[in-house]
């Protein structure tokens, strides 16, 4: 069994991380925070965090799965906090205490960094901080997020959206994409990577929720879809029209464009971008090819339009990209 040693919260400089735990707390949210943030790391090389726990609630809190707790800190350790994550909420319908809403408000005016997971983003719509910003959860509670608070932006399709100093994730396990990502801000794509690794998840999954929603497809059709997606990834340079892809995957242009949007969520033209600049981002962390280089292996046609697609996607430049997260 491992051995969880979280680095103190007096410990030395490093940035504090704080979970806000409660009673009926959503026990696979919090313990996906804790095995990022609480273990120590020094085969990493870098100041790691700090993390502490919280509650509103004293005494014992109950959790999924009939696990008990007891948070160590109050609500004052959010004074201190760096980064603040709501490891979701036990019911979106129900209010948090004002006690809570107020610590986030003043989390928010002092400049923390503040994120949720799955369910999490209620207490921070309930808290009046979401209004006029992105946001996203799981897809089964989007619909109700944003009938309920109708001035926050959802986008459901979202594994995580990053919006000024508020970050939310979709559901459970897409927190884990986010806290990579903020590991990715802070030390740098070899630490998130390396971390990644020791997760055993990959370090940054393209692609929207979309591709978990339930969907009526036929096992035939999900075999030919499957077996198209892995011979396009395996043919980036080959100039794919819909018409020769339909052909390939013996269906109709029509269906074909259908199976894609219900299992990507993306047309097959934006799907295949998306895996251009996915494979190109992997040739700029782990290679020194030149750019043009770069350009031609990953399927686009000209170097304007790896940059303008690039950037669209990744929100900088393929240089800058480079100088970010090259790891040779």
């Amino acid at each position: 069994m491992k051995t969880v040693t979280p680095v103190p919260v007096s410990g030395p400089a490093g940035p504090l991380v704080v979970a806000l735990a409660y009673d009926q707390l959503c026990t696979f949210e919090f313990g996906c925070v804790v095995e990022l943030f609480a273990l120590a790391r020094p085969e990493l090389g870098v100041d790691w965090y700090r993390f502490g726990v919280c509650s509103h609630e004293r005494g014992q809190l109950r959790a999924t799965g009939g696990v008990t707790m007891v948070a160590p800190h109050t609500l004052a350790l959010l004074d201190l906090a760096h980064t603040i994550i709501i490891p979701g909420w036990r019911d979106p319908a129900e209010r948090p205490p004002e006690a809570v809403l107020k610590k986030l408000r003043a989390a928010q005016r002092r400049g923390a960094r503040i994120c949720s997971i799955c369910s999490g983003v209620f207490v921070l719509a309930w808290a009046g901080l979401l209004d006029g910003r992105r946001v996203t959860t799981h897809w089964r509670l989007a619909e109700r997020l944003a009938k309920n608070f109708p001035d926050i932006v959802v986008e459901a399709n979202a594994l995580y959206i990053e919006d000024g100093q508020f970050m939310t994730s979709a559901g459970s396990a897409s927190g884990i994409d986010m806290m990579l990502h903020l590991v990715r801000q802070d030390h740098g794509a070899r630490a998130a990577n390396l971390v990644a690794q020791r997760l055993i998840v990959p370090p940054h999954r393209d692609g929207g929720q979309a591709q978990f929603l339930p969907r009526p497809m036929s096992s035939d059709e999900q075999g030919r879809l499957s077996k198209l997606m892995d011979w396009i990834k395996q043919h980036p340079r080959d100039q794919h029209t819909l018409e020769t892809l339909a052909a390939r995957s013996a269906m109709s242009p029509r269906t074909l464009q259908r199976q894609f949007r219900e299992s990507t969520g993306l047309s097959p033209y934006h799907w295949i971008v998306r895996e251009r600049v996915l494979l190109a981002k992997e040739l700029l962390e782990h290679t020194s090819l030149a750019l043009d280089v770069v350009c031609e292996r990953a399927g686009f046609g000209s170097g304007e339009s790896f940059r303008r697609h690039f950037r669209r996607i990744a929100q900088t430049t393929p240089a800058a990209y480079r100088r970010t997260f090259h790891t040779d």
